[in-house]
């Protein structure tokens, strides 16, 4: 049983810091703004984010800040500021300690309606882990409000 609790942590510790890697490696966005990095505590970071894809880059920005501690970010708590901008805390957890969220299998087209900023993040990182297991490292996403006001999140895996 030892034995297999370290080969699992081993084999998490390796998958956080490869998509850790890989992610850093794709940060380079042509958007004219980005989510900003407000306040960093270990091991917790804050980002203020203005919407659901300078959301998604604040998660995937925080998943390389919480590598250097071989854990994954948690959002621990969303909120606003006086001049109306969206805060996210995250905290990095080693990632067996992570809540189990309701994993939805992906589709082919990686494609999900969803109402709130914490499904978003949840399924931001269980498409980021399907793209990583596929053999595609890197992830793009897209995102509409649909006429009935839901909003639907696209993923694309990709090799680049």
């Amino acid at each position: 049983m030892i034995i297999q609790s370290n080969h699992c942590m081993k084999a998490t510790i390796g998958i956080t810091t490869a998509m850790a890697l890989l992610l850093m490696a794709s940060c380079v966005s042509t958007r004219s703004s980005s989510p900003q990095q407000v306040e960093v505590s270990n091991p917790t970071v804050t980002y203020k984010y203005r919407d659901d894809v300078e959301l998604v880059e604040a998660n995937q920005r925080a998943i390389t800040y919480c590598a250097q501690y071989q854990s994954l970010p948690q959002a621990q708590s969303f909120s606003r500021d006086t001049d109306g901008r969206n805060i996210v805390i995250f905290e990095c957890l080693p990632s067996a300690s992570l809540p189990v969220a309701p994993l939805r299998e992906p589709n082919a087209d990686l494609r999900y309606d969803y109402r709130t900023d914490q499904e978003l993040l949840d399924l931001s990182r269980n498409a980021q882990v399907y793209c990583l297991n596929s053999g595609a490292p890197e992830m793009d996403s897209n995102i509409v409000v649909n006429a009935n006001g839901s909003k639907t999140v696209t993923f694309r895996c990709s090799q680049r």
